[in-house]
């Protein structure tokens, strides 16, 4: 008897997390399904990308040809001009995260769907991260002709970019989420993000300044742990806190 109790207990213990990975795998599985479908619902009208390009297009040109550019001043502006424009072009892409599922009557169905609320917040995060990717993929050679920088800190600003939108999304998505229900909702989303985002930003813009610069990874690597902090503590909070925002 006792040998066979034993055997039990050991199938039973090798099925357990055989059960766990397929669970795991359905539940990336939705995550992607909720990003396939808002790429699917954007390539057909194209609306949210082409105004957060045009936009963060206009706020480079604007910015070249406003302010003289000298060589002693392009590095000190530069920083500055790329964040803006990042931080407002992705202010209208989270604005309509939300909103389009609400305006064609989805919203209610997501929320009803037989899927955890987390998958929901990750799937409309990396879909934020990708809308705003790919703006970034247009405005950055345009930045680097614009205001004359070596191809040299491309990489490194790269990186800076990412872990900015990174937690620039993550805690936009969850202030997205909040204010769909509200009327003024397009005044209301950036009066609540941009003070809470702003150690995502400030952070970002040192480092960007630290690389156009050529300064070493010691004189900078506070500003990248603290980007890399709020990054991890903004994903964690919007986790934790956005069953409870998208509760009516």
């Amino acid at each position: 008897m006792p040998p066979q109790t034993d055997t039990k207990n050991q199938s039973a213990a090798t099925m357990q997390p055989a059960g766990a990975a397929p669970v795991r795998s359905r539940y990336f599985y939705k995550i992607l399904a909720i990003v396939y479908k808002d790429i699917t619902a954007e390539l057909r009208t194209k609306e949210m990308l082409s105004a957060m390009f045009v936009f963060s297009l206009l706020v480079i040109f604007i910015f070249n040809f406003t302010f003289d550019l000298r060589t002693d001043n392009a590095a000190t502006l530069a920083p500055g001009v790329l964040w803006v424009a990042i931080a407002f072009a992705g202010m209208l892409g989270l604005g309509r995260s939300f909103i389009v599922e609400r305006d064609r009557g989805s919203l209610e169905g997501l929320l009803l769907a037989p899927v955890d609320r987390s998958a929901i917040y990750f799937g409309k995060f990396l879909g934020n991260v990708i809308f705003i990717s790919v703006v970034e993929v247009g405005i950055l050679p345009l930045f680097i002709v614009f205001f004359n920088q070596p191809l040299a800190v491309v990489p490194a600003l790269v990186g800076v970019v990412v872990l900015g939108t990174i937690g620039f999304a993550g805690v936009g998505t969850l202030f997205s989420a909040m204010v769909v229900h509200t009327r003024a909702r397009d005044v209301l989303l950036p009066i609540l993000l941009f003070p809470v985002v702003v150690p995502v930003l400030l952070s970002a813009v040192r480092l960007t300044a630290g690389i156009l610069d050529a300064l070493p990874l010691e004189d900078i690597q506070s500003w990248l742990g603290l980007l890399i902090t709020f990054d991890v503590i903004f994903l964690a909070a919007s986790f934790i806190l956005f069953e409870y925002i998208v509760e009516e």
